[in-house]
């Protein structure tokens, strides 16, 4: 059950459609207002009629009991700064950027008194952007993580969990910290290594660039899916969660440095044994029911 009455959406690409879309979906009562800093974008978020659009991230948020921002984690502090005046006494504002220390670094400074701040990071994406790029399934199942402050209160917790649930996510609460090493492994860095992995195809010249377009396996295909991702989002999630992403890319070059040393030395049994260990992740993943075993991944281009 949705409990807020008014939800404002300042950006408004993939996941604040797809919130949109999640909201209508379960028939509640809810008013959508939201924002978006280019006029362009928020000509299409009113053709698409993803909520009523206004001129200015403080008229949107006006009389709202739920204020999400969906922007770059680089542009959260400034947006907090623009609404933070507007926001209704015993609002909640909330974020679903995926880096959660900076975050509330930047935003929370802002926060009114009386202002419910909770962090929030729903896991849930694809690697399209822009109002038109939502739908209303992108969250089920998939985990919602909540970063509340000590101090938090219960119910307005309470309320945002629900909020999250209604939409189809499992929720669950973590510390902001903890969340940033968590995503650095889990998402962070395999991006950083999508990208560089593409970048090299991109510089051995040896290979043309219609061969590797051309003849693209699933394992370099899904590489090319996942550096499609929006740029200035992940170039700000780098930036922002810079500590966590070195160190597990500093444990990730230990493991690709030993994987080196056994393939010039022909050591089969050791790359047996780590192929095997790992292998047992992906069943982990797929028994989770976080991805499924489907040839596509179930990634079908239907949408809701």
């Amino acid at each position: 059950m949705i409990r807020y009455r008014h939800v404002a959406l300042i950006g408004l690409g993939l996941i604040a459609s797809s919130i949109a879309h999640a909201i209508r979906r379960t028939g509640e009562p809810v008013r959508i207002t939201g924002y978006a800093r280019t006029a362009g974008t928020r000509a299409e978020a009113a053709r698409l009629g993803i909520a009523e659009i206004r001129d200015s991230a403080a008229e949107a948020v006006a009389g709202a009991d739920l204020v999400i921002l969906c922007v770059p984690v680089g542009a959260m502090g400034d947006v907090a700064e623009a609404v933070a005046p507007h926001l209704a006494p015993g609002a909640t504002l909330s974020d679903v950027g995926s880096v959660k220390g900076a975050v509330i670094a930047a935003v929370g400074p802002h926060v009114p008194e009386g202002v419910h701040f909770i962090p929030g990071h729903p896991l849930a994406g694809t690697e399209h952007s822009g109002p038109g790029a939502g739908f209303a399934s992108l969250f089920d199942n998939r985990w919602c993580l909540l970063t509340p402050p000590p101090d938090v209160d219960p119910a307005a917790l309470a309320d945002l969990s629900a909020f999250w649930t209604a939409l189809g996510a499992r929720v669950d609460v973590m510390e902001p910290d903890h969340h940033d090493t968590v995503l650095a492994v889990t998402s962070h860095v395999p991006h950083l290594i999508a990208y560089t992995m593409v970048g090299v195809a991109e510089h051995l010249r040896r290979v043309t660039e219609q061969e590797v377009i051309n003849y693209s396996a699933a394992g370099f295909r899904d590489f090319t899916r996942i550096a499609a991702s929006d740029p200035t989002m992940w170039r700000d999630v780098f930036l922002a969660n810079k500590e966590a992403t070195l160190d597990v890319l500093g444990r990730f070059t230990e493991e690709l440095f030993a994987l080196q040393r056994a393939i010039r030395l022909g050591d089969g049994p050791h790359l047996h044994d780590y192929f095997t260990r790992t292998r047992a992740i992906r069943r982990g993943i797929i028994e989770a029911g976080q991805d499924t075993a489907a040839p596509d991944f179930g990634r079908a281009a239907a949408k809701d």
